[in-house]
């Protein structure tokens, strides 16, 4: 027989003192890592030791690696093929995506500066949006596709997690187990369906790029592996600032499995990372306060929190039913509970810490758990949930390395439950596969998501504002008023439901009420461009103009980008002749959108009133490209040309020529009709209107046509 090449061990008792090399547990991994690796303390007090009582009993899961990651791929679009037909959604979608005029301007140089140095919803995270700009870049806002983007991006985190798992561990079947888990369950559901979690698939793939990068340099140490893990973690904590603790981790698997944990080396070598860590979390930190992302919750309160929030992921992750996009943080928490879930907490930390000499995997797993989740169990709350599905994305994955290794030891000492060990986990993650997909549909649009919330959670004060925002986006605002004032009864301060139900009682045509809701609205929150705006709004629609201007200027001074507040100061302005002071605002508007036809053919129509007819022209010009029915522009474009040196024979022909060939034109009819009128020739020009007007009845032709007969007059 030849010569073993696993050394002798130095822990008592251990099966591989006798091990023959054809059985050999280690044969796998030796022909992975080389044998160099397996000597002296890299194999001393766990890991294989002490897992089996008779070497060569472990299962071994006979397909390759390459077609585990295929199939890996292949039931995760299997199970989240659907949302190619999902909408986006009104909660952080807009902020992220559909209202964010740097991301849906696709990927542009100055989208790329201000991803990395704006904050949206108090977090900092600029390879996340640069990845929605090259979505919008590639696909333009068809929501499908960016859905698919964040299942490619799922698929292939499952893919590299194995990958991980394999190379670090030697084990197929146990890492395959974890990272089907990973791709299947339920939990994650939230992560993937949901366009705003793209920082949760994003993330994921670089802290797995970066853990492939350690685990090869703990192989064999160099300054390039170092510099590619420091690299990929960055681009992580850029993506989502919860990778954090990603030190942490590396720490456990120096321990267990990579058995390399020396002091103070380990610590030492780590520090750049952990520089790297406290970096991001004051960004982070800074970022949700001045965002007000931060919530004043009492320190008891939070504690009690965070205990029960560990107790209840731990629950859903073995049952994951009545799942929502949102758990609202509870008014009060009972204190038997919360001591309940302490105690479960500490009796099952204590098990891992006494398990780490003889089970590494349990300490490993558990402690994984507990550490990555601390960034978001609320003990520095932000946010309105108690806790989030998506937040369970990376401590899942040390339950299930739990799970995975406890069962290859059963299966080690009990070779007879080889096979029932594995169709359990086949069925575990056919399970997991059948709830996921059924979970997937509640997030087709938000509607049916905030429905399901209401169904599953109690006193909800963020899905009764949803849908009812929801109802009024497909126009259905007499039956969102319902769901907006529940919102209220049970936070009466919510800022957006006030905004919401002061959009519904607008368009039901109750001003007074709605301009009440919308003062409450900001009062909640002084800085709530939206609420301002439309506040401006109902102020000019009653003749308020001073009220409707300090509205307005307190909408553009809390959002500078935002469009609508631009224009519509804009506009009020210049409707009251103050031209001058109008244009900066509509020009800001047309900046901010290039597709905005309102703003273009208002700015164009400011700057004809100036007598600046060459700089108005263009304006004009985009505006009726953009909206061809806007039908007056052409009046005020024939005017401008006019007045133009050298600009009106060689129109005037043009137009004259166009009428001639097709005298149902009633676009060269007002044309011809504004250059007439620059010329001082106002019978023809006013001919020309009411012939237009024959053609194609207008209300705002004919209000212009009234506007020059009394002129004539």
């Amino acid at each position: 027989m030849p010569e073993c090449l696993v050394p002798a061990c130095l822990v008592p008792e251990c099966p591989l003192a006798e091990c023959p090399l054809p059985e050999c547990p280690l044969a796998e991994y030796v022909t992975t890592h080389g044998p160099d690796e397996l000597h002296g303390d890299n194999f001393t007090g766990g890991g294989w030791c002490g897992q089996s009582s008779r070497p060569g009993d472990a299962v071994k899961l006979k397909v390759p690696d390459v077609a585990i990651g295929a199939a890996l791929a292949l039931s995760t679009f299997a199970v989240y093929a659907r949302v190619s037909g999902f909408g986006f959604l009104n909660f952080d979608d807009e902020l992220y995506v559909t209202q964010n005029a740097h991301v849906t301007a696709g990927l542009t140089p100055e989208g790329a500066k201000w991803a990395f140095t704006g904050v949206v919803a108090g977090n900092w995270m600029p390879v996340t949006l640069l990845s929605h700009m090259l979505d919008v870049q590639l696909f333009g806002m068809r929501s499908g596709m960016h859905h698919l983007v964040n299942v490619l991006l799922h698929a292939l985190a499952a893919v590299l997690l194995f990958g991980c798992l394999r190379r670090a561990t030697g084990e197929r079947g146990p890492s395959a187990f974890v990272a089907f888990v990973f791709a299947l369950h339920p939990l994650h559901v939230s992560s993937v369906a949901w366009v705003a979690e793209r920082k949760d698939v994003l993330s994921a793939c670089f802290w797995f790029l970066a853990l492939y990068c350690y685990v090869r340099y703990a192989e064999r140490p160099s300054a390039g592996r170092y510099l590619a893990m420091a690299a990929f973690f960055s681009l992580g904590l850029m993506s989502k600032p919860m990778l954090v603790t990603f030190p942490f981790t590396l720490l456990l698997l120096d321990l267990w499995p990579l058995r390399r944990l020396r002091w103070p080396g380990a610590i030492v070598e780590k520090l750049p990372l952990v520089a790297l860590s406290a970096a991001a979390s004051a960004v982070t930190y800074f970022a949700q306060l001045s965002g007000g992302a931060v919530q004043s919750t009492g320190l008891l309160m939070r504690a009690e929190n965070a205990v029960l929030s560990y107790a209840i992921y731990l629950g859903q992750t073995f049952w994951p039913v009545r799942l929502a996009v949102m758990y609202p943080y509870p008014q009060s928490i009972r204190a038997a509970e919360a001591a309940a879930a302490l105690a479960l907490v500490l009796l099952f930390s204590g098990v891992a810490a006494g398990a780490w000499r003889t089970r590494p995997w349990v300490t490993i797993g558990w402690f994984w758990y507990l550490g990555t989740l601390v960034p978001v169990i609320g003990f520095i709350q932000a946010g309105e949930q108690a806790h989030a599905d998506r937040y369970m994305y990376i401590p899942m994955i040390g339950l299930s390395i739990v799970l995975a290794w406890s069962a290859q030891e059963v299966a080690l000492r009990w070779p007879a439950m080889q096979r029932p060990l594995v169709l359990a986990g086949v069925m575990a993650c056919f399970a997991c596969a059948a709830l996921a997909r059924a979970e997937t549909a509640w997030w087709h649009d938000s509607e049916t998501l905030f429905r399901r919330a209401l169904a599953v959670t109690q006193r909800n004060a963020v899905a009764h504002n949803n849908l009812g925002a929801a109802m009024i986006s497909r126009g259905g605002y007499v039956e969102a008023i319902p769901q907006l004032e529940a919102a209220l009864r049970i936070r009466p301060d919510h800022a957006e439901a006030n905004y919401n139900l002061g959009i519904a009682r607008m368009l039901a045509g109750d001003s007074a009420a709605a301009i009440a809701h919308f003062e409450t609205a900001i009062r909640v929150r002084p800085n709530y461009a939206q609420a301002h705006n439309n506040l401006g709004l109902l102020l000019s629609s009653r003749g308020d103009f001073a009220g409707a201007v300090v509205q307005f200027e307190a909408a553009v001074r809390s959002n500078p980008g935002y469009a609508e507040a631009q224009y519509n100061f804009g506009r009020l302005l210049a409707t009251h002749g103050e031209y001058a002071d109008a244009v900066p605002y509509l020009d800001a508007a047309v900046r901010i959108r290039p597709d905005y036809p309102e703003a273009e053919g208002d700015l164009g129509i400011a700057l004809f009133s100036l007598g600046n007819y060459a700089a108005a022209a263009p304006h004009l010009d985009a505006a009726i490209r953009l909206q061809p029915g806007y039908q007056t522009l052409r009046f005020y474009r024939g005017v401008g040309l006019a007045k133009l040196p050298g600009g009106s024979p060689a129109e005037a022909a043009g137009l004259q020529d166009a009428v001639r060939r097709n005298p149902a034109d009633a676009a060269a009819h007002l044309g011809l009709g504004g250059l007439y009128w620059g010329l001082d020739r106002p019978g023809e020009a006013i001919a020309e209107l009411q012939t237009a007007q024959r053609i194609r009845p207008d209300p705002a032709v004919a209000k212009l046509l009234d506007g020059l007969r009394a002129r004539r007059k």
